[in-house]
């Protein structure tokens, strides 16, 4: 059917899905951890078509899809499958504010899923494949005084390929979901200072000492030594460190005391980063003596520039501003202090990690929720139910999210999206891990870097899940390496359920029995239970698709008997707590989705199964301290 840009009628819809409309959709500034005050959001409506893979860029379109919703989901206005013998095509018309005269403009997306091409009036401007990270294309070069004509292409293989996809399938059903292809995450324009700007600020804090380290990294890296970094840290307001540097540097600011972060307490500092003309810190001829090979120049990267740079005059107006933030926060195993078993450490400290399984799956925009406002309010319900954890499930999610779990205070483990052919599946009792191609492991391999490059500043992050069950699994003990040199102020759980190969921070059981066992005890890493619950229960009214199979692990059919249900595994979770050392669980799972109704919520949010004051009063003996 053609796209209307308005949802679909009789489809399933959440609350916030109902009042979504072309005229405002997705406003908010989309990354909350490098922001700046100008910008111009490209979500809305834009025209499609989809056709032949290998057909040409389309003289003519189907109708208007409403961005960032995928193509597949109802508030995209179109609801059509695209498969991998078809191309999605998008257009619109492109225009910069007059007052941007003079910058350099730079064209984002937040998620494209999975090859995407882009042309600006018709020439080829770049191109990117992987479907949960960002990225940016310089378009100064392509842009006139007037409109012009913005296309995008894109084709995805979903289940077809081995590319990280995650529950993507092209025959959805049981635990695999309906396929989602094209953009689903805010399009973006936003104005750079011709010569020089801030491209990245990577933020690293230390609580045990007090500090953070932060790295400010230019556009394009330069020796003037008239140009620096001006870095301020903000506590509610007031600022309490600050320091001038230069850039592309690793620079270490002292805060004295400290408000750590925490689900009890997530503070959150402010930093502010400006890219600022100095009067030269450095000897005037110290580049000539460098280029001389002398040894009187000032030596870079050391700590005589740090501490001129620390010095230098400010001599004019910011060149460039961003904000970003953190929270000073450590994860870690370590011993219980009364049981002496493994535990989980939350700044030093042992905190029974309770979660859910979050899919984030929507019924109305599958991927893409249909507001910001519909985030918060179930990451609220989980907080109010008495979690303090959820597990990101084979998903990346938008910055905003995790921006949100990082002010609510929730943690978070989060899954790398999965990629597999049925052959390379790796069955529970199998003895050895899969061989996978070499072009595959490479762009498995960028992803994962890719996300934990793009989400490492979130505190509320605490834990990498590398691979899930035996969904592709390969080189496991590699990855897990590999990642913890990567990001060494994080847990790595190098395969949550099923074949362990004796590597990670955590040893993860999945157990959907009626009442979970623990994982084998392990002398040095902490005892998880990755998976356990499903407890189903199909509401009439509020089913995907009423006449199919709606299922759970295990299926029940009145309140009474899903929390009778409920509780003798949270008791159980409990004794394991106390007898066995364990340190987390994760049930299964925050909501419904399509034809699984395990969830504590319907898959249209309108009805929580379990109510959030119920689920605090039984997940209270999780929270004593101490046990």
């Amino acid at each position: 059917m053609a796209g209307t840009g308005s949802p679909s009628a009789g489809a399933m819809l959440t609350p916030w899905g109902e009042r979504v409309s072309a005229a405002s959709v997705w406003p908010e500034y989309p990354r909350p951890q490098l922001r700046r005050d100008e910008w111009v959001s490209l979500n809305g409506s834009w025209q499609y078509a989809i056709r032949p893979r290998a057909a040409p860029m389309p003289a003519d379109w189907d109708g208007e899809i409403l961005v960032p919703f995928p193509v597949e989901s109802r508030l995209s206005g179109v609801a059509r499958r695209v498969g991998p013998e078809d191309r999605l095509w998008y257009r619109r018309t492109l225009s910069v504010p007059a007052e941007w005269a003079g910058q350099r403009v730079v064209l984002h997306f937040g998620a494209v899923d999975h090859e995407a091409a882009v042309w600006i009036g018709g020439a080829f401007v770049g191109a990117h494949r992987g479907g949960f990270d960002p990225f940016s294309l310089d378009v100064t070069d392509f842009l006139g005084p007037r409109e012009a004509e913005l296309v995008v292409g894109v084709w995805d293989p979903t289940s077809r390929g081995e590319q990280p996809r995650g529950k993507q399938h092209l025959n959805p059903q049981g635990i695999w979901y309906t396929p989602v292809t094209g953009i689903w995450q805010t399009v973006w324009l936003e104005p750079l200072p011709m010569d020089n700007h801030i491209a990245e600020l990577r933020i690293a804090p230390d609580l045990a000492a007090a500090a953070v380290d932060v790295e400010v990294l230019l556009g394009r890296p330069t020796r003037n030594p008239g140009l620096a970094v001006r870095l301020r840290v903000l506590e509610a307001g007031a600022e309490v460190a600050s320091v001038i540097a230069a850039p592309d540097r690793r620079v270490r600011l002292s805060l004295g005391s400290v408000r750590p972060w925490s689900p009890s307490q997530p503070f959150l500092y402010d930093l502010v980063a400006e890219l600022v003309p100095v009067d030269n810190p450095l000897p005037e001829d110290n580049e000539a003596r460098r280029l001389a090979s002398l040894h009187r120049q000032v030596p870079l990267r050391g700590v005589e520039e740090a501490q001129r740079y620390a010095a230098a005059v400010v001599a004019g107006e910011p060149v460039d501003r961003v904000t970003g933030y953190f929270g000073m926060r450590s994860i870690a195993v370590g011993r219980h202090p009364l049981s002496d078993r493994p535990t989980l450490l939350l700044n030093g400290s042992a905190e029974f990690q309770l979660g859910t399984l979050d899919q984030g799956w929507w019924p109305d925009g599958l991927h893409t929720p249909p507001s910001d406002e519909a985030i918060v309010h179930e990451l609220e319900f989980l907080k109010a139910a008495g979690f303090n954890m959820l597990r990101k499930h084979i998903k990346v999610e938008p910055a905003r999210y995790y921006y949100h779990c990082d002010r609510l205070g929730l943690l978070v483990w989060q899954d790398m999206p999965s990629g597999f052919l049925p052959a390379q599946f790796i069955a529970p009792n199998d003895e050895g891990e899969g061989l996978r191609q070499s072009g595959a492991i490479e762009q498995y391999e960028l992803e994962l870097r890719r996300m934990i490059d793009h989400l490492r500043a979130h505190p509320s992050i605490v834990m990498w899940v590398i691979h899930n069950e035996g969904w592709g699994q390969f080189d496991t003990a590699r990855l897990a390496g590999w990642v913890k040199t990567l990001d060494p102020q994080r847990l790595v759980n190098a395969a949550s359920g099923w074949l362990d190969v004796e590597t990670g921070d955590v040893r993860d059981h999945h157990d959907y029995g009626e009442l979970p066992a623990a994982p084998a005890p392990h002398l040095e890493r902490a005892l998880v239970l990755g998976e356990y619950g499903g407890i189903g229960w199909p509401l009439d009214g509020h089913l995907w698709e009423p006449d199919q199979r709606n299922w759970g692990y295990q299926t029940y059919h009145s309140a009474e008997a899903v929390r009778d249900a409920y509780r003798a595994k949270t008791e159980a979770v409990i004794a394991l707590r106390r007898e066995a050392g364990l340190a987390a669980a994760v049930y299964t799972q925050t909501t419904d989705v399509e034809g699984e109704v395990n969830g504590l919520l319907t898959y249209d949010r309108r009805v929580e199964k379990l109510p959030r004051d119920w689920l605090a009063a039984v997940h209270a003996p999780l929270r004593e301290a101490g046990t």
